[in-house]
């Protein structure tokens, strides 16, 4: 055995804004002490050896677990600090079965884990609810929707109350289908001057409104994967007020773009949901700072140019999120909007809670899944360059500050 002793960082501990400079020591790929604090695991013995790293005064934050992506992409996943990543259903065959989500689960292990969401329905048809307790003892951490919204609300009803008795969250996409139509984006200025069939915001609140609902009725822990809209984070707000039992992220791309960033017909800032109005924009931001938005994560959802190169309409929805989420992100700590032990709530510690797995935080006893970041390395976003399956990115060209120079999954540096 060998243990491992890491000097000279600056550690991101639970419960503090800003990290401190402390040592830790990790045994048996978990974290077996921080600083003079007791060992949770024997000390080595005599016959062990032991290694040492010096951090060189970087900071060492949880590795970011990745709530909801739709491609395992391993490069894309180590340039931006990803150690897990929550896996959609939407895949080719579709997580549906319990052979599926165990093919999920050992992609990429040892030095990346994966955590598939099962799918709630047959094929993600929307009418048919799949075989969700054998996906779970398969491996399968949430259920989904998938990309779309389930319109029947006694078939969405039926898998909340499922669900709340195996003890899993269900992560369900916000956009009622039926206002929202054909549309590609958001109804405003931008989608009229451009002649774009678009869907009004309340699209998102509508559907919001029906799944709380729901969630109050059935008890289940509901994940609203995003909520990008004033009017659908003011229902959240009100329902975590009231004690529901619910969570909801955001992408970068919907805290730092509006709808004018589709301009010029620009494929690559079409995503799902569409980008917002500035206002909805600001209130994201608002919901970012007062803790109603509990993850930021990607999206990761690369393109390729025969799916992006299109007209505006028939082009696909998405964006390669995985190598820009922390550098992105690492602008609301650098606007004084949150700290950043804030930051890796919303990147790691949150997302771990809702998959109840045993990491996101530096503590005692949980997995040694560590990034070490140069949080001022500038460097620019660049589409032709990036590491992932398409670089397809609304946010080309864009100067940013903060990579990851160092990762270690299991107490185990993989780059």
């Amino acid at each position: 055995m060998t243990a491992l002793t890491i000097h000279n960082a600056k550690l991101l501990l639970p419960g503090q804004a800003a990290p401190i400079s402390e040592t830790i020591i990790i045994d048996k790929g978990q974290i077996a002490a921080i600083g003079n604090a007791a060992p949770s695991t024997p000390a080595p013995t005599p016959n062990d050896t032991t290694e040492t790293i010096d951090a060189g005064g970087l900071l060492v934050a949880p590795g970011i677990i990745d709530l909801g992506v739709f491609a395992t992409d391993k490069p894309a996943f180590r340039f931006g600090g990803i150690t897990r990543a929550a896996l959609m259903p939407d895949q080719s065959p579709v997580h549906d079965d319990p052979a599926t989500i165990r093919f999920a689960a050992l992609k990429g292990k040892p030095d990346f884990w994966v955590h598939p969401l099962a799918a709630a329905t047959r094929d993600l048809d929307g009418r048919h609810m799949a075989e969700i307790a054998l996906m779970k003892d398969a491996g399968a951490k949430g259920v989904a929707t998938g990309r779309d919204w389930i319109s029947d609300s006694g078939i969405m009803l039926r898998i909340m109350q499922y669900c709340a008795a195996l003890g899993l969250p269900v992560f369900v996409h916000s956009e009622d289908s039926g206002i929202r139509g054909t549309a590609v984006a958001t109804a405003g200025a931008t989608a009229t001057l451009l002649g774009l069939s678009a869907a009004p915001a309340i699209t998102e609140a509508a559907a919001i409104a029906r799944d709380l609902l729901l969630a109050e009725e059935s008890g289940a822990h509901v994940h609203f994967r995003q909520v990008t809209t004033a009017r659908g984070l003011e229902l959240i707000r009100q329902a975590k007020q009231n004690g529901l039992k619910i969570t909801c992220g955001i992408t970068p791309a919907h805290l730092f773009l509006s709808d004018n960033a589709v301009s010029d017909f620009r494929t690559f800032a079409k995503i799902s949901p569409p980008l917002r109005n500035e206002d909805d924009r600001q209130a994201c931001l608002a919901a970012i700072a007062d803790g109603t938005l509990d993850v930021i994560m990607s999206g990761h959802d690369p393109r390729g140019p025969e799916e992006k190169r299109l007209p505006f309409g028939e082009a696909l929805p998405g964006m390669a999120g995985a190598e820009t989420l922390l550098a992105l992100s690492l602008n609301l700590v650098r606007d004084g909007l949150i700290s950043t032990g804030r930051l890796f709530e919303l990147l790691a510690a949150n997302p771990a809670k809702i998959l109840n797995i045993n990491a996101g935080v530096i503590e005692t006893g949980r997995e040694a899944d560590l990034i070490f970041v140069d949080t001022g390395s500038p460097w620019q976003v660049d589409s032709g360059k990036m590491t992932a399956m398409a670089g397809n990115t609304p946010f080309d060209k864009l100067p940013v500050q903060g990579r990851v120079v160092k990762m270690m999954k299991g107490g185990k540096v993989i780059s």
